[in-house]
């Protein structure tokens, strides 16, 4: 709880503080309990945020459901497991849904949102509407893949930065450099389609200048990486002398302060762009 009033006060301070209630007042919103009747009974939404982990997850919500009100909607925030394995087993499965936040989920507001066969339409937008409302930005996964989306395209990138490395073609601290400086100063803005559209006269003139060059960067992309021999130790001592282990909160701090800039950045030329 020290940690949650301190990031309210942060965001108060800095001006991204959400909603229409001082830091303080939203303190006092918030209870902690290890009861789960206590935690789930009378809420019309529930968020499960206990580790990645099958087995855990399918007990949690086994107990959730027999204490949730019939019209909650209830949520996990899992990052991998398709839904359809982990509702299987409920009686109310139509009320359970995925809602995979983005980390930090603050300054990073995207949620995917990805039903089971079993979620009810209404469990749907009811999510939707209530991350639209609290300034997150949902997205839909229609079909169920393991991985999601989110975490399907980062692996890609950690994939290729993966083997830039091991093939000897970058050293890990350009390799980072490639995003800071590089494609993550446009994906801030734009999305992947976005950018293509606009490096060219649009995505159809960019595929017929650049389409078969995509095609054959595409097949020397390798296999998945094995993460373990030398590039793992050359990798994992690279970041350790850049970030140490013992400064990582700090190094979180020096992230988050960059990403409230950014959102506020952003939410400035939204207010002005509606101007």
């Amino acid at each position: 709880m020290a940690d949650i009033t301190n990031q309210l006060a942060e965001l108060q301070k800095s001006g991204t503080l959400r909603g229409a209630l001082t830091a303080e007042q939203q303190r006092a919103l918030i209870s902690v309990t290890s009861d789960m009747k206590e935690a789930v009974t009378g809420a019309f939404h529930v968020q499960e945020c206990v580790p990645e982990n099958e087995e855990l997850k399918k007990k949690v919500f086994s107990e959730m459901e027999q204490y949730a009100d019939d019209a909650a909607v209830l949520c996990s925030s899992v990052s991998y497991i398709e839904p359809s394995k982990l509702f299987a087993h409920l009686k109310r499965r139509s009320q359970f849904i995925a809602a995979h936040p983005t980390n930090p989920p603050y300054y990073c507001p995207l949620v995917e949102i990805i039903p089971s066969p079993w979620t009810e339409q209404s469990v749907v937008s009811r999510t939707r509407t209530l991350l639209e409302e609290v300034g997150q930005v949902p997205v839909t996964v229609k079909k169920e893949i393991y991985g999601f989306a989110l975490n399907r395209m980062q692996i890609a990138i950690v994939n290729e930065a993966w083997r830039l490395v091991a093939d000897g073609v970058m050293s890990p601290e350009d390799v980072d450099k490639v995003f800071t400086a590089g494609l993550g100063m446009r994906y801030a803005f734009c999305g992947p389609f976005e950018v293509i559209h606009l490096n060219a006269e649009g995505i159809a003139s960019y595929l017929e200048r650049y389409g078969s060059t995509i095609q054959r960067v595409s097949s020397t992309f390798g296999p998945p990486p094995a993460f373990t021999g030398p590039v793992y130790d050359a990798i994992v001592q690279d970041n350790d002398a850049h970030y140490p282990l013992d400064k990582l909160q700090e190094m979180r701090g020096w992230r988050d302060a960059r990403l409230v800039a950014l959102a506020k950045l952003k939410k400035d030329m939204e207010d002005n762009k509606a101007l």
